[in-house]
């Protein structure tokens, strides 16, 4: 548990070419050593300039990535009376089309076929046994580095709400109100708030805290500047802002744009 000085960039293409470029160190690490790397993935606004950098740098100098496994957070999910599914993967809200369309689409855009991300690569907890997830991702070896989102006005962290508990692993969330009115603001397809689903399978706290070999959390544009203020504020996990799960991942770093970071949630009210 530590507070973790922030880098403060100018914009969030930045932010999105930093970790650009540490991802492709380690991805080219990862190959020389003749294993795969995970990285953890939130589907939304936040890391969009990283995949989109990832994406640019690929194109521009091609190798292989064809060992990368794509840890998605989170999904949305609908109940049935079989238990909770997933959506529609054809759904704009879906992390399942975020990932095969805005992640990995991106990085495969400008390489050989044998290069590629493959399909069966991208992976989603599966709502019928969640907790299986954490497994899976322990007996891959961890993920190498998780990018983190904080949401604007609750700090939730994939679908894990205010007041989540330290100790969550992959679970079934009911969505708070706070966490969905910010995913009509990520999924700007949403008309109303009555179609935003009321359910998602997420990864838990825990799994990203212990499971993460290194994790970055991304804050950009005036709508994170609370975000910021707990993220820089703070020395431990505290439940009512679950993003400070970053305070206890191993190799924490925070990315920030000067947006986010010009004031104060003082000066913000």
């Amino acid at each position: 548990m530590t507070r973790v000085a922030p880098l403060i960039l100018e914009t969030p293409a930045e932010i999105g070419q930093q970790l650009a470029t540490r991802i492709l160190d380690g991805l080219d690490g990862a190959r020389a050593a003749g294993r795969s790397y995970l990285l953890g993935c939130p589907g939304g606004r936040s890391a969009k300039p990283v995949y989109d950098a990832l994406g640019a740098l690929l194109a521009a100098a091609p190798r292989s990535i064809a060992h990368l496994v794509i840890v998605m957070m989170d999904e949305y999910v609908v109940e049935t009376a079989d238990g909770f599914a997933y959506v529609d993967p054809t759904a704009h809200f879906s992390c399942r089309r975020f990932a095969v369309e805005e992640i990995a689409a991106v990085l495969n855009a400008g390489l050989a076929e044998a290069d590629r991300v493959p399909a069966d690569a991208i992976w989603l907890p599966d709502p019928a046994a969640p907790e299986a997830y954490d497994g899976r991702i322990e007996a891959a070896g961890g993920i190498d580095l998780f990018l983190l989102a904080s949401g604007a006005s609750d700090g939730h962290v994939a679908f894990n709400p205010a007041g989540t508990s330290r100790g969550t692993r992959s679970h079934i969330v009911t969505l708070a109100i706070d966490t969905r009115r910010d995913n009509m603001k990520t999924f700007p397809a949403f008309r109303d708030l009555s179609e935003v689903p009321t359910h998602g399978v997420s990864v838990g706290v825990d799994t990203i805290a212990r499971l993460s070999k290194s994790a970055a959390m991304i804050v950009w544009g005036r709508q994170k500047q609370l975000a910021f203020w707990y993220l820089t504020h703070g020395e431990h996990y505290d439940p009512a802002w679950p993003a400070t799960v970053i305070f206890d991942c191993r190799e924490p770093s925070l990315y920030a744009d000067r947006a986010a970071a010009e004031r104060t949630p003082e000066q913000t009210a």
